[in-house]
Formats: C-alpha cells, sequence, structure tokens
C-alpha cells in the first residue's frame, strides 16, 4: 500500500515534526554526497525533499514518483523535475545514472526485487543508491501520524541482504530520526539535539529510519548447470559386454554339478 503524494505533500512541507524529518535525514543525505556537481541523480518514491540541493550542482536532477503514490509538480517555484513511472519500469537509459536516493519507495512496494533490478539497470558500475527505510526496531515505524509506518519496515540484515542479491556491495549504514515522533514545539525544539546525540551512538537500532548506502558492482559471471563433479561416472553409454548364459545346475567348467 503506497501513501497518497498529497498526504506525503502536506506531511513534509506543512507540518512541523514532517519539516523536522526533512532536514534531519537531508543533512545525512548531504554528508554522504557532499558534490553531485556535473552528476545524473535521480529518486524514487517521495525522495522530492531531500533533492533540492542537488539542483544547483548536478548536471540532471529527477523526481521518480510511482503511479500508485501519484505524482506532484516539483519543485513548486521552477521548472518541473518529476515524473510519474511504473513502479518497475522507469523511462531512463540503462546505464544513465550517478546517483539514486529511494524514499519512501522500498517499504511500501509489492515487487521490492523487481524494484532493486530497475534500480540496478539503470545505475552505472560503480555508481551509488542511498536507501532510506523505517528502521523495524524503531519508533518511527510505529507511529501512524507519519508515513514511516505504512507498509514494510527492515533491519539492517534483510537490506543488506536486498541489496547484495541486485548487484550491490554495501559501503556505509547508518540512521536518522532520533528524537520521538511527537508533533509538538517544546520536543521539536531539540530534535536537532537528538539526532547529534543519535549519531554518536554505535548502534544503528535507535534511529527511526536506516541510511544505507550502496555500490553497484559488475555483474559477476554465474555457471551454468549444477556444479556436482563425480569421480567415477557412470559409463551409460559405453557398450554392453555380451555375456555367455549358463544353466544354473553347470559348474564354472561346464560340467553337470552332482546331484
Amino acid at each position: 500500500m503506497h501513501q497518497d503524494v498529497t498526504q506525503l505533500r502536506e506531511f513534509y512541507y506543512t507540518s512541523r515534526l514532517g519539516r523536522a524529518a526533512q532536514k534531519a535525514m537531508r543533512d545525512q543525505v548531504r554528508a554522504r554526497w557532499p558534490s553531485v556537481k556535473g552528476l545524473s541523480v535521480a529518486g524514487f518514491g517521495f525522495a522530492a525533499p531531500l533533492l533540492r540541493p542537488c539542483l544547483e550542482d548536478a548536471r540532471r536532477v529527477i523526481a521518480l514518483m510511482p503511479s500508485q503514490q501519484g505524482v506532484m509538480h516539483w519543485p513548486a517555484e521552477a521548472q518541473n523535475h518529476s515524473v510519474l513511472v511504473s513502479e518497475t519500469n522507469w523511462p531512463l537509459a540503462s546505464d544513465s545514472l550517478d546517483r539514486l536516493l529511494v524514499l519512501h519507495g522500498l517499504e511500501t512496494s509489492e515487487r521490492p526485487a523487481a524494484l532493486m533490478e530497475e534500480a540496478s539497470r539503470v545505475l552505472k558500475i560503480g555508481a551509488r543508491i542511498l536507501l532510506i527505510v523505517p528502521n523495524r526496531a524503531g519508533l518511527w515505524a510505529r507511529a501512524e501520524h507519519t508515513p514511516f509506518a505504512l507498509g514494510r519496515p527492515y533491519s539492517l540484515r534483510q537490506i543488506d541482504a536486498l541489496l547484495q542479491e541486485h548487484g550491490f556491495g554495501v559501503t556505509e549504514t547508518a540512521s536518522a530520526l532520533f528524537f520521538p515522533p511527537r508533533d509538538r514545539k517544546s520536543w521539536l525544539s531539540w530534535s536537532m539535539m537528538f539526532e547529534r546525540l543519535g549519531q554518536r551512538l554505535p548502534r544503528t537500532h535507535a534511529g527511526g529510519v536506516l541510511l544505507v548506502e550502496a555500490t553497484r558492482i559488475p555483474d559477476a559471471p554465474k555457471p551454468s548447470g549444477l556444479a556436482v563433479r563425480e569421480n567415477k561416472p557412470l559409463r551409460i553409454l559405453d557398450p554392453v559386454r555380451p555375456t555367455v548364459a549358463r544353466p544354473a545346475w553347470r559348474d564354472q567348467d561346464g560340467t553337470p554339478r552332482s546331484q
């Protein structure tokens, strides 16, 4: 089940909690991608709020919004950079992207494996993908008044396995949204302090979302068939040696047995 684009827009652009969440995650994205000058950057799901800094330097920025979610004009004050797409069939050439950011796209997908295959197709070898997903051990995955409670939350082990199965090598993991998901001014005034403290924690299950960055690696050649080797193979096609039928009542030399 996907969140409606109007609800996502209201959360991130009008609510205090959504704006605080946007800043916390955007700071983490900029820390990992400090410069995208001359690169082709795309976001899938509802990644537009975190892609705005890329508009200044990137060669191309595209916000891919799935049809189940809906699309909006983005950015509102400039030429449109968003497009409505099928979840597993994007209007992009193979090996055409340098960076891909996924937010509110994987956890709501009905076909996560096919989605990752499409991401692998459009990324260049050595290009980076950054997945931001709800942490199944965090508080935000249980907060139904936020978009992070919709869909399937993930653990680090699950994300790592999914990436490895589709041609990616994980390079870095982190967390964000360490402040509680409460839309109160008194709580939100301390939100950035909670974020700074949370980044110092040795573990990642305290955050509301997981950030997993990976690089697309060259496809490894796969052997065909079963790699089973038999030391003494059966000679099924060898000619059968003829044998002479011998009555059971004669000995080896052919003489009759004594009764």
